[in-house]
């Protein structure tokens, strides 16, 4: 597994996944809180098999990075040393290890759930870095658009897990819990106050690039959900200048679109959407 040494020191593990044939993009993957990169199989094969070589890490407290960074399960999911700044520094200096790997292929930044508010990050900062941006589970980051409550509260008679808002597909929410990388402790729980308000944030006005972007929601995401992703693709075209941005909304679907039984539609949809903006060579 290869690795980066952060600014505090921390080990963070990645993955890269070579294109299949002629490599026409990269996309940097971002998984979401809790979680790690291995849960995105499917995606990355598609992904690769489409032309795009795939980087993903696990990132600062989460998966394999957290189990170094830790050594203790119960502790996956908290940040460590330099908190939420320290963790989108990492990614950041994720991304500029992936440019100098690949100079000459675009870079499509690709984020679910807190992934993406990094992603939503990284592009406020280094709007020059990235060639597309897709983002899914998303959310405007803004008080009233951001649900910060229980995410299970519509499914809480169905009793279960506890996480049956990940997805329709029981199978999901019980592979996650049985997962030795995961965690359900609560973002806030995880992160803390000061660190969870950090999320908080718009996209920036004036950015001076025009980043081609492609939000994917479903119509039963309790994060954000389709009315709070339509703000957000208002904030990128009125306050960015963005002129191609497509929202698709996937009704039924709940927050993790890869793993919903729509899954095959939204990789197909993401495949269509980048075969039409980075060509194969």
């Amino acid at each position: 597994m290869p690795e980066f040494i952060d600014a505090h020191g921390v080990a963070i593990v990645y993955d890269r996944h070579p294109a299949q044939g002629t490599p026409r993009g990269v996309v940097q993957l971002l998984h979401g809180v809790g979680e790690h990169a291995g849960r995105y199989a499917t995606l990355i094969e598609a992904l690769t098999a489409d032309g795009f070589a795939v980087y993903a890490d696990d990132h600062r407290g989460h998966g394999r990075t957290g189990m170094r960074q830790w050594g203790d399960a119960a502790r996956l999911g908290r940040l460590g040393p330099g908190g939420h700044p320290a963790a989108v520094a990492a990614v950041w200096q994720f991304t500029r290890l992936i440019r100098d790997e690949n100079p000459d292929l675009p870079l499509v930044l690709l984020g679910q759930s807190w992934g993406s508010f990094l992603a939503q990050i990284l592009v406020n900062r280094h709007p020059d870095a990235y060639d597309g941006l897709v983002l899914t589970g998303s959310a405007l980051r803004w008080p009233g658009s951001l649900h910060g409550g229980d995410f299970n509260a519509p499914w809480k008679a169905e009793g279960g897990t506890g996480m049956e808002w990940l997805s329709s597909d029981p199978a999901v929410p019980a592979a996650f819990v049985a997962d030795p990388l995961t965690t359900t402790t609560h973002l806030i729980r995880l992160f803390g106050l000061v660190d969870a308000a950090r999320l908080y944030g718009r996209p920036r006005r004036h950015l001076g690039v025009d980043i081609p972007t492609l939000l994917m929601v479903g119509g039963l995401d309790t994060v954000g959900g389709p009315r709070s992703v339509h703000r957000l693709a208002a904030a990128y075209r009125d306050r960015s200048g963005f002129t191609d941005v497509t929202t698709l909304v996937y009704p039924g679907a709940r927050h993790e679109l890869f793993n919903e039984g729509v899954a095959a539609d939204v990789r197909a949809n993401l495949r269509a959407w980048l075969d039409a903006r980075f060509p194969a060579r």
